[in-house]
């Protein structure tokens, strides 16, 4: 990573280094966002936990796929925390915390991406201004969205590797098949067909085909070391 990042979005950074680093490198910011995010786990578990008694706690993480990519996301986060005080492009990187920053980013944007999708093919069923709209519909979509946000702020201290985007496009996969096949996808007020279970194919595979295009790749002096040195 250059010692000058670019001060604006861009492609492959849509969150400006700056902002990642204001947050992330800060101790009491990074501290406050460990605790929304382990919060906004345990809320999503509490909404999964009443539709999954029929589903096996080993098939949970396959099942709960919000709070899974919030479980991903905190572990990633947590990494960080070694690296309070210094720049976050210091932040410690291994080919274990590859595989962990890669599968965060893929299951943040895959579910940030797919509650927007499904809940916008039947909109009849969600959209609105009501009450409860505005908790089942803009809460909801603008929670998820703020996922890919969090994604984007994993590219400025994460690496990944081709073993690692191998494996993110099969766990995916796999819990396509879970929910679709196996009819166990995530609560909805309607009977997802074939179009949205394409859709979320689709999205698994676009996902990690993004996070091969915007990740920086694991260096072997990077893959040596347990600790990022900066030249």
């Amino acid at each position: 990573m250059s010692d000058r990042e670019p001060q604006s979005p861009t492609p492959r950074r849509p969150l400006p280094y700056r902002y990642a680093e204001a947050y992330l490198s800060d101790g009491p910011s990074l501290v406050a966002l460990l605790v929304v995010t382990a919060t906004a786990f345990l809320v999503g578990v509490r909404f999964y936990v009443e539709t999954m008694p029929a589903v096996s706690t080993l098939l949970w993480p396959l099942y709960a796929d919000s709070p899974t990519a919030i479980a991903l996301v905190t572990l990633s986060l947590a990494s960080l925390l070694p690296n309070l005080g210094r720049r976050l492009r210091e932040a410690p990187i291994n080919r274990p915390l590859a595989y962990l920053h890669t599968l965060a980013f893929v299951w943040l944007v895959k579910y940030g991406l797919w509650t927007a999708v499904a809940l916008n093919l039947r909109p009849a069923l969600y959209f609105g201004f009501s009450a409860g709209a505005l908790y089942d519909y803009w809460f909801i979509i603008g929670t998820h969205l703020l996922f890919v946000v969090l994604a984007f702020a994993v590219l400025h201290y994460g690496r990944t590797t081709r073993g690692a985007l191998g494996l993110s496009l099969l766990l995916l996969l796999i819990n396509d098949l879970f929910d679709y096949g196996l009819g166990l996808h995530p609560p909805l007020r309607y009977e997802p067909g074939w179009l949205l279970a394409g859709v979320t194919v689709g999205l698994s595979v676009g996902v990690v085909a993004l996070a091969a295009w915007q990740f920086d790749p694991l260096t072997a002096e990077e893959d040596n070391q347990n600790q990022r040195t900066v030249a």
